[in-house]
């Protein structure tokens, strides 16, 4: 392919000339990237629905070994810097994205690696009884058999603010034997596009029963002939596309919903004992804050500090210094005119609540590479992204779960470095207060690919399971 011709940005098996109305290129970027994208008649969606649903007889003859060798070996192409497809993601990523090659490099090294074998099968293992994907199992404790199924086809609608999501989502899927229809999201319509090819080059029969293609969100009657046909949706974004996708859903379609969610962080005084273990706490908070530019739902909003109001100016210091370090090695990709004016807001309002006496104090790296604001008001604050961070004394480590309990269904992940032998309880009080997923900020931006996305086991919430009942 020529640096003229645009990209196709959807893999769609059984495509036929009379199925797209018309073409579409769009450019992306200043040196621009060209995607091709088809529109579809809402009639040729139907039929590509119904032909990879049926391609999903010959994945549910397959056992779970060879289907986690497939996807494997697709990941390793992605993953392979030599590839052509992740020389493609590497190329055209920072322009549709917006992150700086650095990031996309980053989030591709990393994503990978929850798509090879040795995460999926423990994925498979802690979610699924051995075999009972293909086989009725024992069920513990009875003398009853038991079976997990797959739904017939799985709508994926994917988010585009950080790469990798949709793919984790489409591979979810296969694993319990369910095609998958995926939209991408405008923001990042090529790295499952991408995968589906490499998966694909490895199995026919797994790439037919995967579609991908982008159509704009909420479009009525191509939107609503992908919801009819699917028996399990999946829906990433906004809480606009969350309920419209709700609303639109057959009352016995199973939709599983990742909404907006947001992260938090608590730092003890354990960990700001010495100046030299403040310095390693405040680089790994700065690495967690970085990563995604902050549009993660892992990515931290706020941080609480377990320090007098000084000591947290001193902390917010060390945290600015870590930012820097972090921006020469991985820098923050590009603002649109909206998030660069967001940026300016809140820097402005800070210095204007600093100048009023107010207790806030503005730390800002150059440009609007990184924003950090301490803030004397204890009070849960979201953040307007892209490196921008609220940093809030506190006396207690423990008040923090009272502070976020009204956000319940809101905060997922919550660091927690530094609470010395209080850590039990204050775990604990985090998840009677809705936090769904508590680590460390090392591990904050990165969940294992077996963790309990949004506090549901992410096989378990796809399949039904079939009883046999035995004497």
């Amino acid at each position: 392919m020529s640096d003229d011709e645009p990209i196709d940005a959807f893999h769609l098996p059984g495509l036929e000339e009379a199925d797209v109305e018309r073409w579409e290129i769009r450019e992306y970027g200043p040196a621009p990237v060209r995607l091709r994208f088809p529109v579809l008649h809402a009639r040729a969606l139907t039929r590509i629905a119904d032909r990879i649903a049926d391609a999903g007889g010959a994945i549910r003859s397959m056992g779970s070994g060879d289907i986690v060798a497939f996807i494997d070996s697709a990941a390793r192409r992605l993953a392979d810097v030599d590839d052509p497809l992740r020389r493609t993601a590497e190329a055209a990523l920072p322009a549709i994205t917006g992150y700086s090659a650095p990031m996309i490099r980053l989030v591709l090294d990393r994503v990978t690696r929850d798509w090879t074998a040795p995460a999926l099968l423990e994925l498979l293992d802690r979610e699924i009884p051995q075999g009972a994907l293909e086989r009725f199992v024992p069920e513990r404790g009875t003398a009853n058999r038991m079976l997990a199924v797959g739904p017939r086809l799985t709508l994926h609608i994917g988010s585009g603010n950080v790469p990798g999501v949709t793919v984790t989502s489409i591979v979810r899927s296969l694993l319990v034997r369910s095609p998958a229809l995926v939209k991408t999201a405008a923001a990042e319509p090529l790295l499952a596009v991408l995968f589906a090819r490499a998966l694909e080059s490895v199995s026919p029969d797994l790439g037919d029963a995967l579609a991908v293609v982008h159509w704009p969100g909420g479009q009525s009657t191509v939107e609503d002939e992908a919801i009819a046909a699917a028996d399990t949706i999946i829906v990433y974004g906004g809480a606009g596309t969350v309920q419209s996708v709700r609303r639109r859903a057959h009352a016995h379609t199973r939709v599983i919903e990742h909404g907006p969610r947001a992260s938090v962080g608590l730092v003890g005084r354990d960990a700001l004992a010495t100046n030299r273990e403040a310095r390693a706490v405040a680089t790994r908070v700065a690495w967690a804050v970085a990563v995604f530019d902050q549009q993660g739902c892992v990515s931290p909003h706020v941080v609480w500090v377990e320090t007098s109001v000084a000591g947290a100016d001193t902390f917010a210091a060390l945290l600015g210094e870590a930012l820097d370090a972090v921006e020469a090695e991985l820098p923050r990709g590009s603002l649109d005119a909206a998030e660069a004016a967001a940026i300016h807001d809140v820097r402005a309002r800070a210095e204007f609540r600093a100048m009023d006496g107010g207790a806030v104090r503005l730390f800002e790296g150059h440009g609007a590479a990184w924003t950090v604001i301490r803030d004397q008001d204890p009070a849960f604050e979201p953040s307007c992204l892209n490196r921008t961070v609220r940093l809030k004394p506190i006396d207690r480590l423990e008040d923090v779960a009272e502070l976020i309990a009204p956000l319940r269904g809101f905060i997922q992940t919550v660091a927690v470095e530094g609470a010395g032998d209080r850590l039990d309880r204050l775990v604990h009080a985090l998840a009677a207060a809705g936090a769904t997923r508590i680590t460390d900020f090392r591990r904050m931006p990165w969940p294992p690919p077996a963790w309990h996305h949004d506090g549901a086991g992410p096989l378990r919430e796809l399949v039904s399971w079939i009883d046999l009942e035995t004497e």
